[in-house]
């Protein structure tokens, strides 16, 4: 195969990433947004949420960088930092049970759980939330927070909580999210003109006072069966408007996360990662 590089499919609950090593196999910036929409595609080619580097840091164990499979780049992924973690552990580029990941949104301390000599579940600090509308960001008085917050979009009337983890989100509280319009309310709202980065957009349902259950319609990807920022976002959105407490299994279409909004702030979130195949694919 000429020009070919090898690729590992993974996935953190549903949300799918190709995974290549770019230090032995070095990729021309130049390349990086094309291959992604190429290899991300789901019929042309491998599939998935997600392209994902692996690259040398200086500051911290490797460093990670995510594309979307429009082309644009990720400030931060949530289940795909899982998933690169465990790609490093289980090929023993790590030995350890901690690890330090640079990312666009800066270095995450990773705990590792093994079973069986490889990784099964990681622990990732995901850091402190922004709450200030310029930190999201979005249009407007810089020094509120967007807690319930009227928006309206093609007509209709939504209320958001504004979170980043590093990337924005915007939570909508809903009564039931069976045959909800995801796909087109969330795209609405993503490119709406409040955001000039666009957004990351979750429809919740609140169903006791420990457990949420969320749909996703990510910035650059569609509707995904997860999304490990926007788990962790829509938790601290939960507390801020006191539907539950601190700690909060949010269950996803593709499975759970734990998300624990410690007191001094710091998101934990906790969660499976598992690797699919293995195989080589034309760059060129």
């Amino acid at each position: 195969m000429s020009n070919s590089i090898s690729f590992t499919k993974m996935h953190g609950i549903g949300n799918d990433f190709i995974v290549l090593n770019t230090i032995v196999h070095p990729i021309d910036e130049a390349q990086l947004p094309d291959l992604s929409i190429r290899l991300n595609h789901r019929k042309f080619g491998i599939g998935g949420d997600g392209l994902i580097l692996v690259l040398p840091s200086r500051i911290a164990d490797f460093k990670m960088r995510m594309f979307n499979p429009d082309g644009s780049e990720a400030e931060m992924c949530g289940n795909g930092i899982r998933c690169f973690a465990k790609y490093l552990y289980d090929r023993k580029m790590i030995g350890d049970s901690q690890a330090k990941i640079e990312t666009l949104a800066g270095v995450k301390i990773l705990k590792l759980n093994t079973k069986s000599g490889v990784v099964d579940t990681v622990r990732v600090d995901m850091g402190v939330p922004k709450l200030l509308r310029s930190e999201i960001p979005m249009r407007g008085n810089d020094n509120e927070q967007v807690i319930s917050e009227a928006l309206k979009v093609d007509g209709k009337r939504y209320d958001i909580t504004a979170v980043s983890m590093g990337n924005p989100h915007v939570i909508v509280f809903e009564n039931k999210l069976e045959d909800y319009p995801v796909a087109r309310t969330g795209s609405l709202i993503e490119n709406h003109r409040s955001f000039p980065e666009r957004t990351n957009v979750h429809f919740v349902h609140v169903l006791n006072q420990s457990e949420i259950e969320i749909k996703t319609w990510e910035r650059g990807a569609g509707e995904t069966l997860a999304c490990g920022t926007g788990a962790c976002a829509c938790a601290v959105a939960s507390v801020l408007n006191g539907f539950t407490g601190r700690t909060v299994l949010v269950h996803l279409p593709g499975g759970d996360l734990k998300i624990e909004w410690l007191g001094d702030q710091r998101v934990l979130m906790t969660g499976q990662a598992e690797e699919v195949f293995e195989g080589e694919v034309s760059i060129s």
